[in-house]
């Protein structure tokens, strides 16, 4: 049975790396120990090959009964060869287990955990340093758990285990066995803080590789469009090197440990066999303990010289859970915290002088917005780029909190209710519309936390036009529409994303200039969709097009941050300012491109009557 996953990671992981890493086990630390304890078991074994092995060479071959002896040193002999290899695989096996179900609840908590970050975290933070996060630094935990710190366990024993066993040789042959240890040791500490930093830097490097190939692969289309793919090939050349230089710098630290470390444990091994060689032609030990004390001396040096490689292996891993921390300490949306009324919203709606400011950002996006809304109402939004149209029309879902000032959503403030809620409440058609790699079918029922039928499921799509469009695809509504709905043209996205919307049935519509990125031909088929979708609705329509605001019951000017202007069409439209100036401009335009195809139809005509006679 697997142990619970129920912790609190949040406060566990956000301690000091040592105490977030312990905190992390809760529930595996009886099986890494052990783990830890069949190692110690292991090494106990080996260490008894050796100890019967001298027996054997002392007592048994000079004795007169050696041959009903010998198949009791071979019974010996395999049995703890036996012991040590099932203790070794026991050992291995408690110690994946623990890194295998650490690395799991890890990656569930983080990928919950950026499902829950702000909208102002998600717009400081990079799609391929998040991914080398998730991904390559979680699987380094995982090693360091698997491989590296039950490998200092492992090693750590079979010191203690053969140092007491050369002490009972000999103390000062224990002694002599050691005495270049502590420098490998210094110099394995020293490998630790250099390796640390240039794993951290390297990951960082690759954390941009992953990100730049991630952003060229989501605007493949764009490149090519552009012809500018030897401009990103150079680009990522770029990047590449500099993670190639990167990389070798940490190779060569490595490069350069092992030979250092090889030296040294080879002077200590020559050292301890010439003392106890000695000691042997001395007659201070025996044959059979100088047998013994090779084993012991090769357990002994050997796994102290891994040591120190496992030590600056587990630098990296402390640097890829520092990396990990660095985004689990951000600060989640809180989605659940606040009111959740029972009644769906009736959508009237005030704001009273409300400002806003992006977190982390100068000068404020919205100044002193006052306007009333009756439930029912469009309320269209008009402005240039950057004037704070989208700003606005985020702060009623909380996908930003304002500044100052009040909004009442049916006479409450709008932040007593939960963003859970009102992001249930609040239907949102944006103007990029987003599907994901999946069937059609699941990208309109997307988001619903009720079961629906395939009869509301084809009322949604017909509602938004796309129904036949769908049927006339091969594998109907289970077609798969590929990444980011590439299969799809735009206006087909663009509706399947308003039958996901009407399939929810808000209580409150946020429409994003939901048809700017359309033909004319479309906009009308979803402009009428739409319509019925707006019926009973508080409606907020973001548009640049005079058209598509004119029956709005307010229409508001947005410049810099401000309302400028507020009013209905008639009002606007016979008053100076910005409003009828697009207006004009738009009607000037839509009357000379209505004059240029008149103008060619008739040239055409006049061409085909002039041919006929002919």
């Amino acid at each position: 049975m697997e142990p619970s996953a129920n912790i609190d990671l949040k406060n566990t992981v956000t301690k000091g790396k040592v105490t977030g890493l312990w905190r992390l086990m809760r529930g595996y630390h009886g099986i890494y120990l052990a783990a830890i304890i069949s190692v110690g078991l292991a090494a106990l074994s080996r260490t008894g090959l050796y100890v019967l092995l001298g027996k054997f060479v002392d007592e048994i071959l000079p004795s007169e009964n050696i041959r009903q002896l010998l198949p009791l040193v071979v019974i010996g002999l395999l049995l703890l060869a036996l012991l040590q290899g099932g203790f070794t695989f026991l050992g291995g096996r408690l110690a994946a287990k623990t890194a295998e179900g650490v690395a799991r609840r890890l990656r569930n908590y983080l990928y919950n955990h950026l499902q829950r970050l702000s909208f102002s975290q998600n717009d400081r933070l990079q799609t391929g340093d998040l991914l080398q996060r998730s991904t390559s630094d979680v699987d380094t935990v995982r090693r360091m758990f698997a491989e590296q710190v039950i490998g200092i366990g492992r090693i750590s024993l079979l010191f203690i285990v053969n140092f007491a066993a050369i002490a009972l040789i000999d103390v000062r042959l224990a002694l002599i066995s050691v005495a270049i240890i502590p420098v490998i040791l210094g110099i394995s500490l020293f490998f630790f803080i250099k390796v640390g930093h240039a794993y951290e830097v390297f990951q960082e490097q690759e954390a941009r590789l992953s990100n730049q190939l991630q952003e060229n692969l989501t605007g493949v289309r764009v490149v090519k469009a552009f012809a500018r793919q030897e401009y990103e090939k150079d680009a990522f050349e770029v990047e590449n090197e500099e993670k190639y230089q990167r990389g070798r710098k940490l190779t060569l630290m490595h490069a350069t440990y092992w030979p250092t470390t090889d030296v040294l444990a080879g002077v200590q091994m020559i050292l301890g066999f010439y003392v106890a060689a000695v000691m042997a032609l001395n007659g201070e030990i025996t044959v059979g303990m100088y047998i013994a004390y090779a084993g012991f001396l090769v357990a002994l040096i050997w796994p102290i010289r891994n040591l120190g490689r496992l030590i600056a292996d587990v630098s990296t891993g402390f640097v890829s859970f520092g990396r990990i921390q660095k985004i689990i300490r951000l600060d989640e949306e809180p989605l659940y915290e606040g009111e959740y009324p029972e009644r769906p919203l009736r959508g009237e709606i005030v704001f009273d002088q409300v400002n806003f400011t992006y977190e982390g950002e100068e000068g404020e996006v919205l100044h002193d917005i006052n306007f009333t809304v009756r439930p029912g109402q469009k309320i269209a939004i008009m402005g240039g780029t950057g004037s704070g149209k989208t700003s606005l029309v985020n702060l009623l879902p909380r996908f930003y909190d304002y500044s100052d000032g009040h909004i009442l959503l049916d006479g409450a403030e709008l932040t007593t209710y939960s963003r859970d809620y009102l992001r249930q409440q609040i239907g949102i058609v944006m103007q990029e519309p987003f599907l994901f790699s999946t069937t059609i079918r699941q990208n309109i029922t997307y988001g619903l936390t009720r079961e629906v039928t395939e009869e509301e499921v084809y009322e949604a799509a017909k509602a938004a036009a796309v129904h036949e469009v769908i049927l006339s695809f091969p594998d109907g509504y289970d077609t798969m529409v590929g990444e980011r709905g590439v299969t799809l043209s735009g206006g087909q996205k663009q509706r399947i994303t308003l039958a996901r919307t009407i399939l929810r049935d808000p209580s409150l519509l946020i429409l994003d200039d939901a048809t700017s990125s359309v033909d004319t031909e479309t906009e009308e088929i979803i402009r009428n969709a739409l319509r019925k979708l707006m019926q009973n609705r508080t409606t907020f329509l973001i548009a640049h097009r005079v058209q598509s605001v004119m029956d709005a019951d307010l229409i508001l000017v947005l410049e810099h941050g401000r309302i400028i202007q507020s009013g209905a069409h008639v009002e606007l439209v016979n008053q100076p300012g910005t409003y009828r100036r697009i207006y004009n401009l738009q009607s000037r335009i839509e009357s000379e491109l209505e004059a240029e195809l008149a103008g060619t139809d008739v040239i055409s005509h006049g061409k085909l009557a002039l041919a006929e006679p002919a």
